[in-house]
């Protein structure tokens, strides 16, 4: 079963109408290819397809040599290299044939930002569009169920994610053993590749304490000592960890205020199915006593998918002081100020002090398991006061 991506119509109208190299990443099994197989089979264009894995392709667009590259697409409207990241030079060699034939549709995709985009970033300045694809948006499944169906599938999706190969699958017993399969070593693939990844326990380790600690700040220096490393090391690996699509960090919201934290940082998983296999429990909402962070970790990474799906800008951090004032999650955009409260079993609720006297042009809003889909489902939440 296919499922419509929110993104499709954009792709469709960026080979339509622009003329910039299209470089979209993700997660390993987010759907990247069978997204954009899908657009190019409808969009009207004649497309080469290949894959930067093959050797063959690896020496055409590693050699610096227009005349190969331009054979090779001969007779085609447009060019997509899936895994990239492969191909040496692929930026340099790229920007040779954009250049030189600027009619030709790009398409560039990669697992791996730390590598694709080292290799297209300073070459392909100024002539490339690039678009996250995250897995499966909560919003993109209301092609499969209705609002009421969307309510009661919030339960299963905060333990198995929104990987669509996983969701696909028929039955729970499918889906967890896959999602075990993929956290254990596929989806690092990228970070096991690099040499100075001396320690794969090491990472694995340090996934299950980040884990652990969705929804609190986070200490390198603890993590280090912890894990009997250097802060710096741990740096780097949540720094991998970032760029491969499995974790991501949320700062600190501050105007400069004495009293609030700016120094650490809050660190989410992109999907909660990888985060769950990797501390090994599936269990059912109602028997797990971290439905607060799953909760908190699901509203934020929605929010930020439709930021990245409806091209919005905005800017995103969580709120709090030294004497224990919070907000879930503070948005930014033109001047103004949202703040939100995420609460799986809590009704009813109230801004913090803090937060309407610091900040009394804010907003605020309490998002609960009555209301979520209004804040999952919409492009761009209301503002109330």
């Amino acid at each position: 079963m296919y499922i419509q991506r929110q993104i499709e119509t954009r792709i469709e109208n960026h080979l339509q109408t622009r003329s910039e190299i299209l470089v979209i990443y993700g997660a390993r099994q987010v759907g990247k290819s069978t997204l954009i197989n899908r657009v190019l089979d409808g969009v009207g264009l004649k497309f080469l397809r290949i894959n930067g894995e093959e050797l063959r392709y690896q020496r055409i667009f590693s050699g610096r040599n227009f005349a190969q590259m331009a054979g090779v697409v001969e007779g085609y409207d447009g060019l997509f290299i899936d895994e990239a990241q492969s191909i040496e030079n692929i930026g340099v060699n790229i920007k040779i044939l954009h250049d030189a034939m600027p009619e030709l549709k790009i398409i560039l995709s990669g697992s791996s930002s730390f590598e694709l985009a080292n290799r297209v970033k300073e070459p392909l300045t100024g002539r490339t569009k690039t678009i996250l694809l995250y897995p499966l948006a909560y919003k993109e499944l209301t092609n499969v169920f209705n609002d009421f169906e969307l309510k009661e599938y919030i339960k299963n999706y905060l333990v198995l994610g929104g990987y669509p190969g996983i969701f696909t699958l028929e039955n729970r017993v499918q889906k967890v053993r896959a999602l075990s399969e993929l956290a254990s070593a596929y989806l690092f693939k990228d970070i096991f590749a690099f040499a100075y990844l001396k320690s794969p326990r090491l990472l694995n380790n340090l996934l299950q304490m980040l884990a652990f600690q969705i929804g609190n700040t986070v200490s390198l220096h603890e993590l280090s000592k912890s894990l009997k490393t250097s802060s710096d090391t741990i740096g780097r690996y949540i720094d991998l960890l970032e760029k491969s699509f499995i974790v991501f960090r949320l700062s600190s919201f501050s105007r400069n205020l004495r009293k609030e934290i700016k120094k650490k940082d809050k660190i989410y998983f992109f999907d909660l199915g990888i985060r769950n296999a990797i501390i090994g429990n599936f269990a059912d909402i109602d028997e797990r006593n971290d439905i607060g962070a799953l909760w908190e970790n699901f509203l934020i990474v929605e929010r930020l998918k439709q930021i990245e799906y409806n091209d919005l800008i905005r800017k995103s951090y969580f709120w709090r002081t030294y004497s224990g004032s919070e907000l879930d999650y503070v948005e930014t955009y033109d001047g103004k100020i949202d703040g939100y409260e995420f609460k799986w079993k809590k009704e009813k609720m109230r801004p913090p002090d803090a937060w309407t006297s610091k900040y009394p042009e804010a907003t605020y809003h309490a998002i609960t398991r009555n209301n979520f889909l209004d804040f999952v489902l919409a492009s761009d939440f209301f503002r109330e006061k």
